[in-house]
């Protein structure tokens, strides 16, 4: 998907670059007079899926990697006052979509740590102290539509729902350096040491549906060319609710930093 993402925002640039030369076409001139504003974004997304707060069951984060989650989109804009278009203090509502991926990788050390392994072909699970390696990756296709206010010419601020449908996840790791007490605490123990891990694979338990807040502001540098700070704060656990092992809500929590090209 980031082969795509890329294509996809060379074009545009290519696109936006010729477009920037020339009068805006006569269409979007005529809907710009009725209000409307057009843009076309990217942007990459900086977070991890969390627990809030942080369980007992996670001691430490040992290590954390972001990963490169690109995201490209489009958003249309309607102002309420038409005739104020340009004018500071004018309210408006946004919609649009976005190509995304969020992700992270991460390191941890646990106690008592609901877990269900793979080790040699066989599945045990139970309770695992000791190092846990993540990795998570969804690639998403969310609509925002939220209100917009403009303070001025330059800045403008957003806040409102989102709604995303994965096109593709992963969650998977290995635990390693520890120990996984089987069905319980007081279950049978299983030692893994000395270079030994075992893996697991938690893919079939992500949903496929996620929604939450997105609150951001976004500064004109030029004409037509803006930088945008978005959060995204995910408000449904991103596993199903049937799935017990883990035994707490994890939540996607993200910020897009980026830029607009404004028609």
């Amino acid at each position: 998907m980031k082969k795509i993402l890329i294509g996809i925002a060379v074009i545009l640039g290519t696109v936006c670059s010729a477009w920037g030369q020339e009068e805006r076409p006569r269409s979007i001139y005529k809907s710009i007079l009725l209000g409307f504003e057009y843009e076309v974004n990217a942007g990459v997304n900086l977070g991890g899926a969390s627990p809030i707060p942080l369980p007992q069951e996670i001691r430490k984060i040992e290590g954390f990697n972001p990963l490169l989650n690109l995201s490209i989109g489009a958003t249309v804009y309607k102002w309420f006052d038409q005739n104020r278009r340009e004018q500071n203090n004018t309210w408006g509502i946004a919609f649009g979509f976005r190509l995304e991926q969020k992700g992270m990788e991460t390191d941890a050390s646990v106690k008592n740590y609901g877990m269900t392994i793979v080790n040699e072909g066989n599945q045990m699970s139970g309770r695992w102290t000791g190092k846990v390696h993540t990795r998570y990756v969804s690639q998403l296709f969310t609509i925002p539509v939220v209100a917009t206010y403009r303070l001025n010419s330059r800045w403008r601020f957003n806040f409102g729902p989102y709604v995303a449908f994965l096109m593709k996840k992963d969650f998977e790791g290995r635990v390693y350096d520890g120990y996984l007490r089987e069905g319980d605490p007081t279950g049978p123990k299983w030692e893994f040491t000395d270079g030994k891990y075992a893996t697991y694979d938690f893919n079939q338990e992500l949903r496929t549906f996620n929604w939450g807040l997105q609150a951001g502001a976004a500064f004109r540098v030029f004409k037509r060319l803006s930088v945008n700070l978005n959060l995204d704060w995910g408000l449904n656990d991103i596993f199903r609710n049937s799935f017990e092992t883990v035994t707490f809500d994890m939540y996607p929590i993200y910020a897009n930093i980026g830029f607009a090209y404004v028609f």
